[in-house]
């Protein structure tokens, strides 16, 4: 049974004298939501057993900050080599590069703001817990455990994005303008810390009693990837490759975690709990504590709602149609449809007619008419070039890849939420898949590649290839060491995990970001520039510090 968060609300000074209110609560084996808003909450609130349990529940709640928002997403789809901009929105100069993306991005400065009011949080856990009583030694671990987790997790994403940031480790209680930037070097080091730190108090098994907190495969997860991605830093060591195989395998082996048979299952609806999901940010239907809400849902779909025999729906989504997948995605990172499922099962290819009568064609001009009753095939993407005279036989419009635009493309199927409100609610309610073990496969055997253990990362790697094997194709699935090479390396990793947040910080780790800008994403190639491998610092935080830029530098080229 799914435990979620009930929810207070309270507020308490964050780092930089920025007033912030964090959702909090304790666990209930129930899935509905007892709601109650607390306007204000003493300091010493946090020096009581439940004020310190809901403190860590506070830390948590920013991490939606990051995972299933447009932020995140604009800050890890756009900008890539496997998705360019599509018809709408006002954010594709972060998907394009150009000036417009400087240091007033509302994307950064929002993540800058929240993730630091998450880092002042557990500062603060981490530093009065050990003075609370009445609390079991076993919870108050755990809850301190899970607070260098998140604060683990919180500058791991910084480093990627902006690379030295302000290094707080003890709670800020006043405003404060004396902030520097400090080194990557000292940040990996920090993270590394907080989270063997954290493994050894957390729940040593595949997911808490409490759904939705760290637990020790999470955190070795984390830590495995943080190895890995530190592997290609200016803070690289000899012996990162090895310290994140150890830390994958361990995921792998000791906790029962398992990829499901099916690839279509990871991410359908109502399965969010699955077997494979390692850690995942939790989301509610209830518009007082559900924040922005999970808005994946919107930013992949095409514009199939004003096309002859459709309307819009809460099954087919919201189509902003944001984001939109380049040739090489479809062309190459799915090319082999016939032995692989994971072209047909990342993508919306049919779509049922929900307004039937008889229309004029708009794209398929092979008819000039087509005619629906309720739930007839309305739009088919075959992927593929289909001929006129093949098109002309079909009783549906036919969208074939030639024309596709920047409003009727392919439309990923992994966030749709058929349990909005209405049509038009943007605030999704799905829990956000943020660690799957399909993931720690494909970094076990990144690793192992580039430690040059070639026969142990075709093993791992078939792994997750016979899971995606069409049935009775496993065979054809299977790579030889002779397929190895970086650029398997980098399709492999999408055709598994197009969409979930990855792409920007998987070309930023591999040091490649310009050259595969530059060759699949014709928006932003003319204008990528070497130093778009970090992100603008906020130009408010800079305008916070004594000093401005000359104490806390803006990142080169911005």
């Amino acid at each position: 049974m799914k435990n979620v968060f009930k929810r207070k609300i309270f507020s308490f000074t964050a780092n930089l004298g920025a007033v912030i209110v964090l959702i909090i609560g304790t666990q209930s084996c129930t899935d509905l939501l007892t709601e109650k808003v607390i306007s204000s909450i003493g300091n010493d609130y946090i020096n009581t057993p439940k004020g310190l349990n809901d403190a860590v529940n506070a830390a948590y709640s920013t991490n939606r900050s990051w995972y299933g928002t447009e932020r995140g997403m604009n800050l890890t789809i756009f900008g890539t080599d496997s998705y360019t901009n599509g018809a709408d929105g006002s954010w594709k100069f972060m998907n394009t590069y150009t000036t417009d993306f400087d240091t007033r991005n509302g994307s950064i400065s929002e993540l800058w703001n929240d993730f630091y009011q998450g880092i002042n949080a557990c500062n603060a856990i981490i530093e009065r817990a050990p003075k609370v009583t009445g609390i079991a030694d076993l919870t108050r671990k755990q809850r301190v455990a899970e607070s260098k987790f998140i604060r683990a997790h919180h500058y791991f994403i910084l480093t990627q994005l902006f690379g030295g940031v302000d290094l707080r480790l003890t709670e800020t209680v006043a405003p404060t303008k004396d902030v520097k930037r400090s080194t990557v070097a000292a940040q990996y080091a920090q993270i590394i810390k907080d989270l063997t730190e954290a493994i050894p108090d957390l729940e040593a098994k595949a997911k808490s009693s409490d759904f939705g907190r760290a637990t020790r495969p999470a955190a070795e997860h984390l830590l495995g990837k943080v190895y890995l991605t530190k592997a290609t830093s200016t803070a690289k060591a000899g012996d990162d490759y090895a310290k994140a195989i150890a830390n994958l395998k361990s995921v792998i082996a000791n906790y029962g975690i398992t990829l499901l048979p099916n690839f279509a299952d990871v991410h359908k609806q109502g399965n969010e709990m699955n077997n494979e999901v390692i850690w995942s940010i939790q989301y509610t239907r209830d518009p007082l504590t559900n924040a922005g809400g999970n808005n994946a849902h919107v930013l992949f779909g095409m514009e199939y709602d004003v096309l002859p025999g459709m309307q819009r729906d809460t099954e087919n989504g919201r189509p902003f149609k944001r984001y939109m997948p380049t040739k090489y995605t479809l062309d190459v990172v799915f090319n082999n449809r016939e032995n692989d499922s994971r072209y047909k099962k990342s993508f919306k290819d049919t779509y049922y007619s929900n307004k039937p009568g008889t229309y004029n064609t708009s794209f398929d001009l092979t008819k000039k008419s087509v005619t629906y009753a309720t739930g007839d095939t309305a739009i088919y993407l075959p992927g593929f070039e289909m001929s006129v005279e093949e098109r002309a036989k079909k009783k549906y419009q036919v969208l074939v890849p030639s024309r596709y635009d920047e409003r009727i493309f392919l439309a990923v199927n992994k966030h749709f939420d058929g349990g909005r409100i209405d049509r038009t609610q943007f605030e999704g309610g799905r829990d956000f898949i943020a660690f799957r073990l399909a993931d720690t496969y494909l970094m076990l055997a990144e690793a192992q590649y580039f430690s040059n253990l070639k026969a142990d990362a075709v093993a791992t790697y078939n792994v997750i290839r016979r899971r995606a094997a069409w049935p009775g194709k496993e065979s054809n699935m299977l790579i030889t060491e002779g397929d190895l090479t970086i650029d398997f390396v980098m399709d492999e990793r999408e055709r598994e995990l197009l969409g979930e947040q990855y792409r920007w910080l998987d070309l930023a780790r591999w040091g490649n970001l310009l050259d595969r800008v530059k060759k699949f994403n014709p928006q932003a190639a003319p204008f990528i520039k070497s130093h778009h491998v970090l992100r603008p610092i906020p130009q408010i935080q800079i305008d916070r510090v004594t000093g401005n830029a000359a104490s806390f530098p803006q990142n080169p080229g911005y």
